[in-house]
């Protein structure tokens, strides 16, 4: 094929791509709704960003710079355009972010001509992901990702020792960002850091996720809160665990927040992902709990097992059997637009209200960590239905 067909041949297959409407998978489980298509991919990055376009460097027009994956995207409203910070995986194993807008929030997403600019600390970022979008009080949008490098105490040889801090940067435009120290606390190890929106006894509050290694939690508890007085120079002196990872239930094995928790009349609203072990590996879903408006400490509703799974095809993947989610938008209607990833590959849109997300954490059973327990509470149902 000559360099101009298969060129035309590839732009026509992306606006194809770009300009597909999704679908909305009926009838639901009655607390969201799935749509039928992933919202972003690997294919959905523009052209210029994987060939070049130039003839005669690039004869046979080859990908020069493949892109594996498009996942675990940060969210916001801005502009009145529903914007995805997404983690962008090429195919050599760095992460960046990437700006991608859509007028509906529901389909046509485009990223902007270039990905994110991140300036480097002194100690210079291996790889970067996983970034959470919150606009904050101060008037700063925030953006907190997790910042891997390698072990230094590694020993010879051992070439996949890491350790993950959490980075910041922030802006007042979305275009412009301001790198600022690294996120120090007690723990050796943290992934999955999250700011609270506001204030909190005047200092700003961090949802952690204390580790002991880059893989496992170990003796870290689950998803734990510390302040701190300046974010330029943000220091988290104490840990205190508001949500433990428990024996037998989705996040036996590690639990991590995945965006900032939304505001209702009833309590914060949080999203957050659990894990547990399985013979096929780790299996990653999604649930929701709440806690009380003046204390963040305090659960006070947390339902039953995963709000949602990787189903059908989003079980296949980079990394199978995984569903990650670290952006949500929340409307001034009360609709609720959830981003979540599957398998580390693909970004994916699920509908909801707040109305039905607090109806769902407020009246579902919680876990009463025994089977006993679950099938009394199945047979009250039953009965109660009975009754109809």
């Amino acid at each position: 094929m000559q360099f101009s067909d298969r060129l035309a041949a590839l732009e026509q297959q992306h606006r194809l791509l770009i300009n597909s409407n999704n679908e909305k998978l009926t009838p639901g489980n009655g607390i969201f709704d799935r749509y039928r298509y992933p919202v972003l991919t690997a294919a959905h990055t523009p052209l210029p960003w994987r060939y070049d376009l130039n003839p005669v460097s690039n004869p046979h027009l080859m990908e020069r710079y493949g892109i594996n994956a498009v996942f675990n995207a940060g969210a916001i409203k801005w502009n009145n355009r529903y914007v995805l910070m997404a983690r962008v995986e090429s195919v050599d194993r760095k992460s960046f972010f990437a700006l991608a807008e859509s007028d509906n929030g529901i389909d046509r997403f485009r990223f902007r001509e270039y990905p994110v600019l991140i300036a480097e600390t002194e100690n210079p970022d291996t790889n970067v992901y996983d970034i959470r979008l919150v606009p904050h009080e101060d008037g700063f949008i925030y953006g907190l990702f997790c910042t891997e490098r390698k072990d230094p105490a590694a020993a010879a040889g051992d070439q996949s020792a890491t350790i993950a801090a959490c980075g910041i940067v922030r802006s007042k435009d979305l275009q412009h960002w301001e790198r600022l120290p690294d996120l120090k606390t007690p723990s050796p190890q943290q992934r999955n850091v999250v700011l609270h929106p506001e204030f909190v006894q005047g200092k700003y509050a961090f949802y952690t996720r204390p580790q002991d290694d880059f893989l496992s939690a170990g003796s870290g508890g689950g998803i734990g809160l510390g302040l701190c007085d300046d974010i330029t120079n943000a220091v988290v002196t104490e840990e205190k665990i508001i949500d433990p990872k428990v024996y037998h239930t989705i996040a036996e094995l590690k639990n991590g927040l995945g965006p900032a928790p939304i505001k209702t009349l009833h309590g914060w609203l949080h999203l957050a992902h659990g894990v547990r072990n399985t013979a096929a590996g780790l299996r990653y879903v999604l649930y929701l709990f709440m806690t009380d408006l003046h204390d963040l400490t305090r659960v006070i509703h947390k339902p039953a097992g995963y709000f949602m799974a990787p189903e059908g095809g989003e079980r296949v993947g980079d990394v199978s059997n995984v569903l990650f989610c670290n952006g949500w938008i929340r409307e001034e209607d009360g609709r609720v637009f959830i981003y979540y990833a599957s398998s580390d590959t693909r970004m994916h849109v699920a509908t909801s209200t707040v109305d039905k997300l607090v109806d769902y954490v407020v009246h579902t059973p919680a876990d009463g960590l025994r089977s006993a327990v679950t099938v009394n509470a199945i047979c009250r149902m039953i009965d109660q239905n009975k009754k109809r």
